[in-house]
């Protein structure tokens, strides 16, 4: 197929090749991946600025969407590739390839450097989704850092920067620039942007910016980030966000009521214990949604207040391809039994399959299908039965039929809420830290009409 970049594509594409190290902010459905590979085909094959780029992402990103993208587009049949996934014997065979272009996925980044016995002589890396290194306690952060110095150029992609506040993006930019901007040490970034928030004499729980941080945060990265929201540049469908409410009986609330306070109930003949507050947060979750775990991992039924609601929404759909959201893996068995013909997206055919039209209900896991996957072919409506308190997860979600190349005028994303619950706390959630998330994304926006300017 031919390539015909809309103008902020040539601008971000243009970023990456001015810029060794370049954050990429791009919202979901903007075409992250074909405009890294056209900067990565210019350096390549072009310029011969490079000769062996690795792209790091979520399994099935990895697996699937990077591949398509490289066989997609006319331009890019030079890029020769290899995916680095599945066993070890496969990656291994990938790896030898000696490929212009390696894919991996995340959890494997530690193997590659440390295990995997071949040198690590990439001088370029890409990270599709960023976010996925905020966590500078983690295996592949490490790992990363350890031959970091010898890459001379590196990208790193995402719509969801700081997903749970200016805290992460220590670890996203340390990676990228190895401390240059935000500091070496996390605890010096900590002192010096944040103060205690919540705490309990010398335990501190949380931190909130000092005043004027997060400005100074942003001035600091904004020579090496761009960041650009779809509805700017696309014609986007409209997005209609919808809250169903569900009402529990009085005795179906006294329940919740009592594991909220007493972090302990009695349920017929099984106990619920929650010994903490995460797991009390946990096990509220899966009441609201209608079934808890017992101790023994038995599934003791509440109500089906949320299934019933799910049942409407899906009739009230006339047809139409429904995609749901759920949490917990007895929200997956619950749902399959009441409707046996909804499939779970799993495997590169369940994604081929909705694409196709073929699946009425599909079911999804945030966690495992919320990244990089092009799900818009197959329908405009989701329901999130279960709710997450991550907002990347819950973006990266509702962008997999929110996005570019969606055909319906209006995408329709239903919340079923169960009133009294965790579920109104956990929207509330989601609200205020996506304010937190727009200040950033605002803060260091491209501007497509100086850019325009200086090039006509």
């Amino acid at each position: 197929m031919r390539y015909t970049p809309h103008d902020y594509q040539r601008y971000a594409t243009d970023f990456i090749l001015t810029h060794p190290i370049a954050a990429v902010l791009l919202d979901m459905g903007l075409g992250k991946s074909v405009i890294t590979l056209t900067a990565i085909q210019e350096l390549c094959l072009n310029r011969f600025e490079v000769r062996k780029v690795l792209v790091i992402g979520p399994l099935r990103v990895a697996r699937d969407t990077w591949p398509a993208e490289i066989q997609k587009w006319d331009h890019l049949k030079g890029l020769t590739y290899a995916v680095a996934v599945g066993t070890e014997t496969e990656r291994m065979l990938a790896l030898k390839r000696q490929a212009m272009v390696t894919i991996i996925n995340r959890e494997n980044v530690q193997w590659l450097v440390e295990e995997s016995g071949m040198p690590f002589d990439y001088d370029m890396v890409v990270i599709d989704e960023l976010s996925s290194f905020k966590s500078y306690q983690a295996k592949r952060f490490r790992s990363l850092m350890k031959v970091r110095p010898n890459v001379k150029r590196i990208v790193g992609l995402t719509g969801t920067p700081s997903s749970n506040g200016l805290m992460d993006l220590w670890a996203e930019f340390r990676v990228l620039d190895m401390g240059k901007r935000l500091g070496r040490f996390i605890t010096h970034y900590r002192d010096e942007f944040f103060v205690p928030d919540r705490r309990s004499q010398q335990m501190v729980f949380s931190y909130k910016p000092r005043p004027g941080a997060e400005a100074e945060i942003y001035r600091r990265i904004g020579d090496i980030t761009i960041s650009m929201k779809a509805t700017d540049h696309l014609r986007m469908p409209e997005c209609v966000m919808n809250q169903v409410l569900v009402s529990l009986s009085r005795k179906e609330q006294d329940t919740y009521e009592c594991l909220r306070h007493d972090l302990v109930v009695e349920i017929g003949d099984q106990e619920i214990d929650a010994g903490n507050a995460a797991a009390l947060s946990n096990k509220l979750c899966q009441m609201a949604n209608g079934a808890v775990y017992a101790d023994d991992r038995q599934v003791v039924n509440i109500h089906e207040r949320k299934l019933d609601t799910l049942e409407d929404l899906v009739e009230g759909a006339n047809g139409k391809p429904v995609l749901v959201a759920y949490w917990f893996k007895h929200d997956l068995q619950r749902i399959q039994n009441r409707f046996p013909s909804a499939r779970e997206i799993k495997t590169s055919r369940d994604i081929a399959d909705w694409n196709a039209g073929k699946i009425a209900l599909a079911l999804i896991h945030p966690a495992s299908a919320g990244h990089g996957l092009n799900l818009q072919a197959g329908g405009s409506t989701l329901i999130w039965f279960g709710l997450t308190w991550s907002l990347e997860l819950y973006m990266q979600t509702n962008a997999r039929l929110w996005r570019q190349g969606q055909t319906a005028s209006t995408v329709v994303i239903h919340h079923i809420i169960t009133q009294g619950t965790i579920d109104e706390q956990i929207m509330t959630a989601l609200h205020k830290k996506d304010k937190t998330q727009s200040a950033l994304i605002a803060a260091v926006k491209a501007n497509l009409e100086v850019h325009n300017a200086k090039h006509k």
